[in-house]
């Protein structure tokens, strides 16, 4: 065999191992469906759709305030204690300002929220259905395509606050603070237990979260069997990165800058490196053996055979004169041979 058809590493790994080869189909998935993009494109929609949920509970705290009017002192009072001067008093008077206009505040922050979610859901649905080789149907209709949108929408808020709670139950303070209340606190390595059981309950729920995502959202019908290893896939990814992403906010919040821009790039980074792992296990499902189709390569196109015809062009004033010199020339050449 000559050198230059010898198979290149990457083509060695594959043939050898059929994990690698997975992994590597999955990439070219992931990059064929412009992942990247979507991914960019999730987190943008993620980020925005904060600031009118934070407009809405804004407004939910002053409808709260609004009732407690004692309480409402006692805030005032703390802001002016710890901000002395102008600056106080504008804080104090933004906080009344925010409870006066409560209700329009949130109505604006419901409507803007719902707004950006939908944007947000219908990013997340056609970056999964392009994971999964699929596309936007042709012809679907506007209104019916929002109004799925909507109920996905609806049923995902309701999925990630189960998990919020699920993860907020499971966390190893509360269930060390519950031990601690009954009396048996200190059994030995209770604490190293609780941090495991925590992490394994944790898995379990991402796993289920990511597992629903990656079958229901897409927008064509899907085994929501085949979605389970890859939602575990995700699952183990997201724990990693959140560990990672512990470890890096408790470094950048100590200092004045950190604390200012950290949690906002946290959360940018975060959004974006989730929604990539969310896309690239979608990827991984969609290429595994159970799930490659043969792809029907249509014939070639008949060959068209053009024929060109171009027409002889006459000679110019130039090309003209060159002839009559070259022919004088010739002649001149032949008179002179013939004398001698």
């Amino acid at each position: 065999m000559p050198e230059g058809d010898k198979p290149g590493i990457l083509d060695r790994l594959r043939a050898r191992f059929p994990w690698f080869d997975h992994v590597m189909r999955a990439q070219e998935r992931y990059k064929r469906a412009n992942g990247d993009f979507f991914a960019a494109g999730i987190t943008y929609f993620t980020v925005f759709a904060l600031f009118p949920l934070a407009m809405v509970g804004f407004a939910g705290v002053g409808f709260v305030l609004a009732r407690r009017p004692d309480l409402v002192a006692e805030i005032e009072d703390r802001i002016k204690r710890s901000v002395s001067g102008e600056f106080g008093q504008q804080l104090v008077k933004l906080m009344d300002a925010a409870i006066n206009s409560r209700t329009s505040l949130g109505i604006i922050g419901i409507a803007v929220a719902l707004w950006a979610g939908l944007g947000w859901m219908a990013n997340l649905r056609q970056a999964l259905t392009a994971m999964w080789g699929g596309s936007q149907p042709a012809g679907a209709n506007f209104f019916h395509t929002k109004l799925s949108d909507l109920l996905a929408l609806l049923s995902a808020f309701v999925a990630i606050l189960v998990t919020i709670g699920l993860t907020a139950v499971a966390d190893a303070g509360l269930v060390r603070r519950l031990l601690r209340w009954i009396g048996i606190s200190d059994v030995p390595g209770l604490g190293l237990g609780l941090r495991l059981l925590a992490v394994a309950l944790s898995l379990a729920i991402s796993w289920l979260l990511f597992t629903w995502m990656i079958a229901r959202l897409p927008r064509q019908s899907l085994s929501f069997a085949s979605s389970m290893r890859a939602g575990l896939l995700a699952a183990i990814g997201f724990e990693i990165f959140k560990q990672v992403a512990s470890i890096y906010l408790r470094a950048i919040i100590h200092g004045p800058a950190g604390a200012t821009f950290g949690p906002v790039l946290g959360l940018m980074v975060f959004a974006y490196i989730t929604a990539r792992l969310i896309l690239f296990s979608t990827a991984w499902a969609a290429t595994s053996a159970d799930n490659l189709v043969a792809a029907t390569v249509p014939p070639p196109a008949p060959a068209v055979i053009t024929t060109h015809v171009r027409d002889a062009e006459g000679l110019n004033v130039g090309q003209g004169l060159a002839a009559v010199a070259l022919g004088a020339l010739a002649a001149l050449g032949i008179s002179w041979a013939r004398r001698k």
